[in-house]
């Protein structure tokens, strides 16, 4: 993977982890959830008339990720139900770097090396470690919690490689990124009018600001994805994406002032080497 790849999805996964860690804003899941696809939708409105309009090749890809994002916000809504944070979100972050692996390999032209394969693994070991055993008291887990993180695993895979589809076909991921937050955002409104009620916005109006910088935060979060997928196999770039646990790690350090038990330092260290592997095999 080319220096100037690696680095750009080392910031995107940095932004990704500082969003999330952004948006403790006393809403539930879902509604947060909505709140930054409709704010992400809402800055990338703003972007249209400087960018090109997507070739009709795209337009598929894009409603198909529009769709996808439904069913993922949905099963990750379900999975906090059932578990916190520091499983549901390494548990269904970690296993779709695998998913999307099996099916770029299967279905996409990407191949990977052996050495590829190593680090991918070990990156994956990592994030699980960091899930299972990575707070000070491993919390046992449970049926529905697995069940649903790990469709909402599925989902992640399914719009990642929906979307690497749709802006290779597209040959201008600016282009393509932009107009799929834009229909993203446009859908979750409506599926949060059709399933909350027109009220649940007034529920959001307090909370515009938050959700506005976290919008923002994810549109450049992903649009520098699925530029790097262009550039990139799709199972690299999805893999080194999930970093993201290391960056959030040290925010909770630093300004949280969390602690940092062994076990967590050594699930950063198999993180660290899966992406050294990477990035030089």
């Amino acid at each position: 993977m080319e220096t100037s790849v690696f680095l750009a999805v080392m910031a995107a996964a940095a932004l990704h982890a500082g969003w999330n860690a952004l948006l403790k804003i006393g809403l539930d899941r879902f509604l947060t959830a909505c709140l930054i696809q409709i704010a992400a939708g809402a800055v990338a409105l703003c972007t249209l008339p400087f960018v090109a309009f997507p070739q009709a090749a795209a337009w598929p890809w894009i409603a198909l990720s529009a769709l996808l994002h439904i069913g993922y916000n949905s099963f990750l809504a379900r999975a906090y139900q059932y578990g916190d944070l520091g499983q549901v979100y390494p548990i269904s972050r970690g296993s779709s770097p695998l998913l999307v692996a099996l099916l770029s390999v299967t279905l996409l032209a990407d191949s990977l090396t052996a050495g590829q394969w190593l680090g991918l693994l070990t990156l994956v070991a990592g994030i699980w470690l960091m899930a299972l055993r990575g707070s000070q008291r491993a919390a046992a887990l449970n049926a529905p919690m697995l069940f649903s993180a790990l469709m909402t695993a599925c989902f992640i895979a399914g719009y990642t490689l929906s979307d690497a589809v749709g802006a290779r076909h597209n040959q201008d991921a600016l282009s393509y990124s932009m107009w799929l937050f834009t229909v993203s955002g446009m859908v979750m409104a409506l599926v949060v009018a059709a399933t909350r009620g027109p009220r649940a916005f007034l529920r959001l109006g307090p909370h515009w600001k938050g959700g506005l910088a976290g919008g923002a935060l994810s549109l450049a979060a992903y649009s520098i994805v699925i530029w790097a997928m262009t550039q990139a196999p799709v199972a690299l770039v999805s893999a080194l994406r999930e970093s993201s646990v290391l960056f959030a790690l040290l925010i909770g350090s630093l300004w949280l002032k969390e602690s940092l038990p062994a076990i967590r330092l050594l699930a950063c260290g198999l993180i660290l080497f899966g992406m050294l592997v990477m990035k030089l095999a």
